[in-house]
């Protein structure tokens, strides 16, 4: 059984991220609510008077508000983030383990936890917990909404349902849907966490071995065989018989488990399949024609997750889209890794 422990930078990261309490009720695509709602945010440079500076970052998975922390190289002088620059915004999302109201947060009914009753929630719930963040802090434009995964997934679903508060879209290794193919794994991810007969329990390490389990099957689709092969050969201290790899899953099992909880975990699963641009807009096609912001589309030329071809298909669904594509042999985690090539393309794209 694994430990739930705050490690010592989350720590730090908690005792550094701002709050917004919306204490009216926050209600849910898929029914319900939440009484009120909690979003942890971080910022990072100044709104300059104009207010015309902002760039809003939406994380992707298991990530935070700080963006220095998961996006290195990045928020930093000459990165496309730059906060000499920018006002760069992140919230953390709807259902996180940090900060932003989740199944370990207080239920105001009960007092307790919800751990399992915690509601179901989609994409557009995300956003529009984006939305509730914008307006409270005073901003009406936004110069551009950047995202990578599911980060990309809030960024292009804000930027249909309010197309004239974005200016500029950066759509990194995301899709305007869901695949047959990342759905699978994401179920799979389920079964296993589910598998797990601590999970259910009202207890916050609760899944934990599922979860572990679930994060390793979930690297094999992050990084790719490229990416596994260039970093995980065995080396002269690798024991006979066996494969460097193996400790290389089981600490990144563990890793996860030191810092997330399933429930969460399992509810952003959820949410990541829920999208879907075109539900309730007729089509994919008819929704992504509404996009009125200047996007910019990047593809990841090893990514299993969301290939290049899917990249192409969607830049050309957007009225005036540019893609581009970053050869990378890190898969779809190559877009955390391959920060110069981003701030090569990024900077040009975001000027004013």
């Amino acid at each position: 059984m694994f430990t739930f422990r705050l490690l010592e930078r989350e720590a730090d990261f908690f005792m550094s991220i701002k709050k917004y309490l919306h204490t009216g009720e926050f209600r849910l695509e898929r029914g319900g609510s939440l009484k009120e709602l909690e979003i942890a945010y971080s910022t990072f440079g100044q709104l300059n008077e104009r207010k015309d500076n902002v760039i809003w970052v939406c994380h992707a998975l298991t990530a935070n508000s700080d963006v220095a922390d998961w996006w290195p190289n990045t928020v930093v002088p000459g990165g496309f983030l730059d906060p000499d620059r920018w006002f760069v915004v992140c919230a953390n999302i709807l259902g996180s383990h940090y900060g932003t109201t989740g199944p370990l947060s207080l239920d105001p009914a009960t007092g307790q936890p919800y751990y399992s009753s915690y509601p179901d929630i989609t994409i557009r719930d995300m956003v529009n917990a984006h939305i509730l963040l914008a307006d409270y802090l005073g901003i009406g434009e936004i110069h551009a909404a950047v995202g990578s995964s599911l980060g990309g997934f809030q960024a292009l679903e804000w930027a249909v349902m309010q197309p004239e508060r974005i200016k500029r879209l950066v759509l990194i290794a995301t899709d305007a849907t869901v695949s047959p193919w990342a759905a699978a794994l994401n179920e799979t991810q389920r079964m296993i966490i589910k598998a797990d007969a601590t999970f259910g329990d009202p207890a916050p390490d609760a899944g934990k071995t599922g979860m572990a389990a679930a994060r390793a099957l979930a690297l094999l689709s992050y990084r790719g065989a490229s990416g596994y092969n260039i970093t995980q050969q065995n080396t002269p201290e690798t024991p006979a018989f066996s494969h460097r790899v193996r400790t290389y899953q089981t600490h990144q099992g563990e890793k996860l488990c030191n810092r997330y909880n399933a429930y969460s975990y399992v509810k952003i699963l959820d949410a990541h399949d829920s999208h879907d641009v075109g539900r309730g807009r007729e089509s994919v096609t008819k929704a992504l024609q509404g996009v009125k912001a200047k996007t910019l589309c990047i593809g990841i030329t090893t990514d299993i997750l969301f290939t290049p071809d899917e990249v192409k298909r969607l830049t050309a669904a957007i009225p005036g889209a540019v893609y581009e594509e970053i050869e990378s042999e890190f898969g779809h985690d190559g877009f955390l890794v391959e920060h110069k090539k981003l701030n090569g393309i990024l900077n040009d794209f975001l000027k004013i």
